[in-house]
């Protein structure tokens, strides 16, 4: 095992001169930094991004660009629906937990509005049309869809509004979405240092953080920050020992990421006594097909299904990987495989065909006898429009008789491959302890002068669950918080 790169802190005596000077070092420029360089710039100060790779985007810029906003945008009222802060905060409370930070929901939601005008006004364009069918990502252009809102029991605990805002962009939004954030910023008056990798975080001589270590192209470059460092510098998934220590269950999956998100900015300030919060909390999604997964069953390597397959996919595949023996599968019959039509099928085929339910059995090395058992019980509800044990919705109920077909998550989307044998891929959403204004906090609950965190560097509003779009709007709603409060700090010295 190669040893750890040093992130131990360097005092700002052996310095000397700085190679640069700003108010503000925001360090990684995905959407979190983004935002917060956007907010300090648009505030006054002095503000330098500083971006590992060789241009702005990071993880964020490989996402699907959904953003989780409600409480009564202009696309929810287009597309005909009511929404309000309270409605949307009963709805994150329930999906996001349990253990969800309740009071960054709390802002989360009464500001929403609010921060789907930023975005437009960042130049993001949302098209007023929804797109009413389940799915990891519509392959349209419309503007909103669901996320779960409209599945039980979150359907039990607030009134089902659709939340999921997609910026106009057919399948992967994230790219354009990071072109517009990135051009705010500069436009803004941010300057951005390319191809900078920070090591160390300067401290003075009272503690505070006063500045940064960083290579570029093998050489030493060092930053003055005059008022703050702000830390956007991603999770921690592309680093197998801080998975290891914190997150195995990650640990032979796939990764989503840009392949950077190594908890560098996690460790820089962990070792200047930061806090960390829930770093064993992750996102996973399973390479399976919300449509057709509907349309059938989702079942584990025994053959039993284990929740609602209407609900967001993320929760059953998490509640998969955590909880239930692999491999996982999607069992359908031919008549709900062809009711997808073939754009949505995202070139998924089956692995496995077969007549009988005991053939099918027999090719998946399942005991015999327990697939039989759980389709005779959904069968026999669904004739019904039941389902007792999981409450899917009435309007995908329907018994499924032979041919039976069994897709395996593995085999991956667009005739590509899913991450390792186990079709699964994540990503982590724990990190540093922050308040609300993306102050970062040390073990005894005080801030840390000078440093502020948002992004997944930082531990935000979820607790130990996960909805497409919250990663996106947490990172930039609390990004922007942390950009005005960053610009908004004194240093004695400097004051």
């Amino acid at each position: 095992m190669s040893p750890r790169s040093s992130v131990e802190p360097v005092p700002v005596a052996e310095i000397g001169a700085f190679d640069h000077e700003c108010d503000v070092l925001v360090v990684g420029f995905g959407c979190a930094g983004a935002a917060a360089a956007f907010e300090a710039a648009r505030a006054g100060a002095d503000v330098l991004v500083l971006e590992r790779a060789s241009g702005p985007g990071g993880s964020s810029a490989q996402s699907g660009g959904e953003l989780y906003l409600g409480g009564g945008t202009e696309v929810q009222k287009a597309c005909g629906f009511d929404d309000d802060p309270d409605n949307m905060y009963a709805y994150l409370v329930k999906a996001l937990g349990p253990n969800a930070d309740t009071a960054k929901i709390r802002l989360y939601c009464d500001g929403s509005v609010e921060h789907f005008e930023w975005f437009r006004e960042c130049g993001v364009t949302f098209n007023p049309s929804f797109y009413d069918q389940p799915t990891w990502m519509p392959m349209s252009e419309d503007g909103l869809m669901w996320l779960g809102e409209n599945s039980w029991p979150y359907n039990t605990v607030a009134r089902p509004v659709p939340r999921g805002h997609r910026p106009a962009a057919s399948g992967f939004g994230g790219a354009v979405l990071m072109e517009k954030l990135s051009a705010a910023a500069t436009a803004a008056g941010a300057v951005t240092h390319v191809d900078t990798v920070a090591s160390n975080l300067v401290l003075d001589a009272d503690g505070r953080v006063a500045g940064l270590v960083a290579r570029k192209y093998g050489e030493r470059v060092t930053y003055r920050a005059r008022r703050a460092v702000v830390l956007t510098t991603g999770g921690f998934v592309d680093n197998e020992e801080m998975l290891a220590d914190h997150a195995p269950v990650l640990l032979g999956h796939g990764k989503v990421s840009d392949g950077l998100d190594d908890g560098s900015g996690i460790r820089m300030a962990a070792a200047i006594g930061a806090a960390t919060r829930r770093m064993g909390v992750v996102e996973i999604a399973l390479t399976a097909l919300p449509a057709m997964v509907c349309r059938g069953m989702l079942v584990d390597g025994l053959g039993r299904r284990f929740l609602n397959e209407d609900v967001y996919p993320g929760h059953w595949s998490v509640h998969a990987v955590r909880d239930q023996p692999g491999p996982y599968w999607t069992i359908i019959d031919e008549e709900g495989y062809e009711s997808v039509p073939e754009a949505d099928r995202w070139g998924v085929l089956p692995k496995y065909a077969a007549e009988t339910l005991a053939e099918l059995e027999e090719s998946l090395g399942m005991p015999p006898g327990a697939l039989e058992a759980t389709v005779e019980t959904y069968n026999r509800h669904a004739a019904k429009g039941e389902d007792p044990y999981f409450h899917k919705d009435p309007k995908w109920l329907r018994p499924l008789k032979p041919p039976f077909a069994a897709i395996d998550p593995g085999a991956g989307f667009f005739g590509g491959t899913g991450g390792p044998a186990s079709g699964a891929s994540g990503f982590t959403l724990g990190g540093l302890h922050t308040t609300a204004d993306g102050e970062v906090l040390n073990n005894s609950g005080e801030p840390v002068p000078g440093l502020y965190a948002a992004g997944r560097a930082a531990s935000g509003m979820h607790g130990e669950g996960y909805v497409s779009g919250t990663s996106l709007g947490d990172g930039t709603f609390f990004g922007r918080r942390a950009g005005r409060a960053a610009a908004a700090s004194t240093n004695k010295e400097t004051a």
